[in-house]
């Protein structure tokens, strides 16, 4: 087989969410030197406001503070003020966010971003200490060692969660409906994270799991594909692409990954204010799948590449999309360098679906919505992080935003009392997984039934309605 070809993501492109990576991702570095237009005005007034205003702290504050210090204070500001994933790097933390992208670091394999001066996790890493713990995406974070997280700032926080293998740090969470804080003690370990996980899942059948996108995701994937396939002597009948609680990572990871499933079409496309922020990534084929029909399952713990995956795979009809709406984080960040050694990292562009849609703060729209079997376990599901949710957050609202599931299929009540929550199961199953189980695993066990070409049931006006949900046919095979 030959190798698909793909366009290289434009240098300087970051996908994540915002500064608080604790896991390593491959970052470029645009080097481009940004002048003011001649057409935009100087605001004269705001900046003698500012100036005022530094000169009185500078002198009445009650204790004497660095002229630095109250400038780093004001570009922070400025940068924090624009959507929760613009920073400002000094010299040391764009040091240290070079050093992150090399992977050789201490750390707790958690993905966090900053809401309103504490951390909220988007999600934990298969693997990973934080994973292994039990930390939860939505779980909040607000103290670290017993420091209270309130205006530290997100990059110092990160900082402080990261440290030399082996040493210990204590997390105090608060998680949605839980009475009492939770403390967790955690070791720092080297997040080097096997990404693309496979197993043959029923004669026929194949699963992969992909935890996050790092550098050499794509090939894994097409690798997993011919290992599965020799497995299933040589034809796969189906397959299975799980994505839940993947928080992205490499834009090209992620759009090789599409491509592995596609001979053709658009993958995604970003738009901005300059031209050099639009750019299309498409397909070119083969697809390894050969058009066996694929489900993508997803949840709201899925994010950033995760979602153009995701997104790809939906518009071009191959896939069905399984699951809770995603994340909704669809903002392109690229990382500036600055004279004084330090960085800029500026959102610039935002992420669309070949069909036109944007990702940002909306998510991809699962084909079947799995959801709680009654109303106060949706609400609890409610109750997980999105995108939109977050301070200062880019809206992107288009006629997408009205897309709704074809079809509902409601996860069965526990066998206990029907206030328990369900997400335990499907957590530990979404998170962790290093062999699947369908048998644990509400969502998997339906998605194969539904590949299997079983009915399943479906919620229809109130009523559950067993159906058989037809799968998308690859086009062009």
């Amino acid at each position: 087989m030959s190798t698909p070809r793909f366009p290289k993501p434009r240098r300087g492109i970051l996908l994540g969410i915002g500064v608080g990576l604790v896991l390593g991702v491959s970052i470029s570095f645009a080097v481009t030197v940004y002048a003011a237009r001649d057409q935009d005005k100087i605001p004269l007034e705001q900046i003698q406001t500012f100036s005022q205003i530094f000169e009185i702290v500078k002198s009445n504050y009650v204790d004497p503070t660095s002229d630095k210090k109250l400038m780093d204070g004001a570009i922070n500001g400025m940068v924090s003020a624009l959507d929760p994933h613009s920073a400002y790097l000094t010299p040391k933390e764009f040091k240290e966010m070079q050093v992150l992208t090399n992977g050789k670091f201490g750390g707790l394999g958690i993905e966090v971003t900053g809401d309103h001066g504490a951390l909220k996790v988007v999600a934990p890493i298969d693997g990973t200490p934080a994973a292994k713990a039990g930390i939860e995406s939505g779980d909040l974070i607000v103290k670290i060692d017993g420091k209270l997280l309130q205006g530290v700032g997100l990059q110092k926080t990160v900082d402080m969660m990261r440290g030399k293998p082996g040493t210990q740090v204590t997390l105090t969470i608060l998680r949605p409906h839980q009475a009492q804080p939770l403390h967790f003690t955690l070791t720092r370990a080297v997040i080097k994270v096997q990404s693309v996980r496979a197993a043959m899942l029923a004669p026929g059948i194949g699963y992969i799991r992909i935890s996050q996108f790092q550098e050499n995701t794509g090939s894994a994937t097409r690798k997993a594909v011919e290992h599965l396939e020799q497995e299933a002597n040589g034809h796969l009948n189906g397959l299975i692409l799980d994505l839940r609680n993947n928080p992205g990572g490499v834009l090209g990871a992620g759009v090789e990954t599409a491509g592995t499933f596609l001979n053709k079409g658009l993958i995604v496309y970003t738009k901005g204010r300059t031209a050099n922020s639009d750019m299309r990534f498409s397909a070119h084929g083969p697809d390894y799948l050969h058009g066996a029909p694929m489900i993508v399952l997803i949840n709201g713990g899925s994010a950033s590449a995760a979602e153009i995956v995701t997104g790809a795979l939906k518009d071009e009809h191959r896939a069905l999309v399984m699951g809770q709406r995603s994340f909704g984080k669809g903002s392109v960040q690229t990382v500036m360098p600055l004279s004084n050694g330090g960085a800029l990292k500026l959102t610039t562009a935002l992420y669309y679906t070949p069909a036109g849609c944007s990702i940002q703060s909306q998510g991809i729209v699962p084909n079947i919505k799995v959801q709680p079997a009654n109303a106060q376990l949706r609400t609890l599901d409610a109750d997980l992080l999105k995108e939109s949710e977050l301070h200062g957050v880019l809206k992107a609202p288009d006629e997408c935003s009205k897309v709704a599931p074809q079809y509902t299929i409601a996860l069965p009540i526990p066998a206990t009392a029907a206030t328990q929550s369900t997400k335990e199961d499907e957590a530990m199953a979404a998170s962790s997984v290093l062999k699947p189980d369908p048998a644990k695993d509400y969502p998997l066990r339906e998605a194969l039934a539904i590949l299997e070409g079983k009915a399943v049931p479906v919620q229809e006006k109130g009523h559950t309605v067993d159906t058989v949900i037809p799968l998308p046919k690859a086009v062009g095979q």
